[in-house]
């Protein structure tokens, strides 16, 4: 596809200082982040592992306190990955999540939030977080679908209207949304059997979040998986 975002670093380099800003830009990845964490089992060995591909400004440590990880952050946004460092993070590698620096199945636990809708291959970085899985270890991804539906919500809406915790013109790219039953069948080719689930704002906290009386939105399943969607599996 010509055209396409290549730079989507710059947006985030910019953006490192804003990452735990509750009413900025990225709110809303930490509440995604929040809903993520429930899927994340406790360590089942001791000195496991986990790896959060994407990890930007560490939005999901904070929500693996006591489940007996060792956290691991990859991004290639350098500024982002020193406040993962002061957010729960032991151990960050400034990389391509297209090209993970890790050896196989080196990671009890492999997690991606919003990351995939802004590489041009998100189905080659899912066949990498599998590789760098253990067999029986838990993958978690979160992402946007590929829909019409997703496009005005995540875009047309999202990025215009002039509310808290909007995301800056241009953060998305529809033409990198994310295919479901593409995503499914190469994890599945990869050893891992994702179970998709929807994600939604719960619309009483977003009322409260509006008029200042919060400041966190709560993620809430939903059985519609066309705009924001969560996939989790175990590797067999």
């Amino acid at each position: 596809m010509s055209g396409l975002r290549t730079d989507f670093i710059n947006d985030y380099d910019g953006l490192a200082d804003q990452w735990w800003d509750p009413r900025g830009p990225l709110a809303p990845l930490g509440w995604i982040a929040r809903a993520r964490a429930e899927y994340i089992p406790p360590a089942a060995r001791e000195q496991a592992r986990l790896l959060d591909v994407g990890c930007g400004g560490g939005l999901f440590g904070p929500h693996l306190a006591g489940k007996g990880y060792r956290v691991v952050g990859v991004d290639l946004s350098a500024k982002s990955l020193e406040e993962a460092l002061r957010h729960g993070f032991d151990d960050v590698v400034r990389a391509d999540i297209a090209e993970l620096p890790f050896p196989d199945e080196s990671f009890d636990v492999v997690t991606a939030g919003q990351c995939l809708e802004h590489v041009p291959d998100p189905y080659g970085v899912v066949a990498e977080l599998c590789r760098v899985l253990r067999p029986g270890g838990t993958l978690v991804v979160d992402t946007i679908a590929d829909t019409r539906l997703a496009r005005l919500v995540s875009i047309t809406l999202a990025e215009n209207l002039p509310l808290p915790g909007r995301p800056a013109r241009g953060t998305h790219d529809h033409r990198l949304f994310v295919n479901r039953e593409r995503l499914t069948r190469t994890a599945r080719s990869h050893g891992v059997e994702l179970k998709l689930q929807g994600l939604r704002p719960s619309f009483r906290d977003g009322i409260g979040y509006l008029a200042r009386r919060r400041e966190e939105v709560r993620m809430v399943p939903v059985t519609s998986t066309g705009v924001l969607f969560l996939g989790a599996g175990t590797k067999w």
